[in-house]
């Protein structure tokens, strides 16, 4: 399927002939050149016909102001991270950067894993930026004015242009300026007020939400402030991974994932040599059942366990294919190299093997020379 047809709260639209629209959903896909690669997607697709909702207000799934399944409030690690996995799962995912996070306050990010030099703080963004847009998600440095909750359950964003979005659910990952919640304050529980420095200052309660990022109000999410978590930038992108997961696990059981498989990870697993993924299905869906609760009919889930058996499996690569996203990730990472970087490090090799295969050449030279020195003796 092409992938600039309509897509709608999470849901991609085609088809739209004689006031019907041919609906696919999707739980979880990788979008690559325009196209699904369904050989990707790991979840069964169902088809269904449906006539064109019309557009009767806020609650309308399809209306005038966009729609997302997330919005995520803050492009830095933990927006970044919950974006990467919410998008990859297959949610619709919008990232609203301001550029003006805490982490621009850093002169050099030293203690990021994976970065031994360490790594500036612009390239690190352009990294995380890019990765979250690769896995799916839309990226709009805009500032976000206000989150407001409708009648339906669902969230309206507006941005400082006026821009206005909607969404299933939204993630502030803010770790200052979280004045764009207060519509949602109603109970008076979400800031509080501390004297700092002789002032009274009424700013988010890092309290309100729990340890995996939930709050009261259902479809809130908070990945960022969150106490001592977001000091350090690696530790702050981990909570926001584990917000994410939270939010997935939300849209599971929703979608009617019962306990026991409704638990999430995004895990890549190396296929066994001699193994093939479909001498696993029957091990899986064997597994998925023994980890369904004693109370619920199998017979009922037959849908969401095949489901979730290709979406395990999907999740088991072949040899071929680790070594072709082992050298597509290599030449990703060097998208972001200075070229002169490369050129400099280019001719360094370059040099280094013109050296080695000198001394490989006098090496042989001296064996023929003692070979010949020998047979004359």
């Amino acid at each position: 399927m092409r992938a600039d047809s309509a897509r709608v709260h999470g849901t991609w639209y085609a088809g739209e002939e004689s006031g019907f629209i041919q609906r696919i959903i999707v739980s979880e896909f990788i979008v690559q050149k325009g196209y699904y690669n369904v050989e990707s997607v790991p979840i069964a697709m169902k088809y269904e016909t449906e006539s064109r909702a019309q557009s009767n207000g806020t609650d309308s799934r399809i209306s005038t102001s966009e729609s997302f399944d997330v919005v995520i409030v803050g492009g830095g690690p933990a927006g970044s991270a919950v974006g990467v996995f919410t998008a990859r799962y297959g949610l619709d995912t919008l990232i609203f950067d301001r550029g003006n996070s805490s982490l621009q306050r850093c002169a050099f990010l030293e203690n990021y894993l994976g970065f031994p030099g360490g790594i500036d703080i612009e390239t690190f963004y352009e990294l995380i930026h890019d990765h979250a847009t690769e896995m799916g998600c839309k990226l709009r440095s805009e500032f976000v004015e206000e989150v407001d909750q409708l009648d339906s359950g669902r969230f309206k964003i507006t941005t400082q242009d006026d821009d206005i979005v909607e969404a299933d659910r939204v993630v502030a990952a803010t770790r200052y300026k979280s004045e764009y919640l207060r519509e949602l304050n109603d109970e008076g529980e979400m800031f509080e007020t501390r004297d700092r420095g002789g002032k009274q200052r009424n700013n988010f309660d890092c309290k309100y939400p729990d340890e995996d990022g939930r709050t009261p109000t259902d479809g809130l999410y908070v990945a960022s402030p969150a106490e001592d978590v977001e000091i350090q930038v690696l530790s702050s992108a981990g909570h926001g991974s584990r917000v994410a997961r939270t939010v997935i696990e939300d849209v599971r059981r929703e979608h009617g994932f019962p306990d026991g498989i409704s638990d999430y990870n995004d895990w890549m697993r190396r296929l066994g040599h001699g193994r093939d993924k479909e001498s696993m299905r029957d091990k899986l869906r064997g597994k998925i059942n023994r980890d369904l609760p004693d109370d619920v009919d199998e017979e009922s889930l037959v849908e969401i366990r095949d489901s979730e058996v290709d979406r395990r499996l999907d999740r088991y690569l072949s040899q071929d294919k680790i070594e072709h996203r082992t050298e597509r990730g290599h030449d990703r990472l060097l998208e972001h190299i200075d070229d002169d970087r490369i050129l400099a490090a280019a001719h360094e090799i370059k040099s280094e093997r013109r050296t080695d295969s000198d001394r490989q050449g006098e090496t042989s030279e001296r064996d023929e020379t003692t070979g010949d020195h020998a047979s004359n003796i």
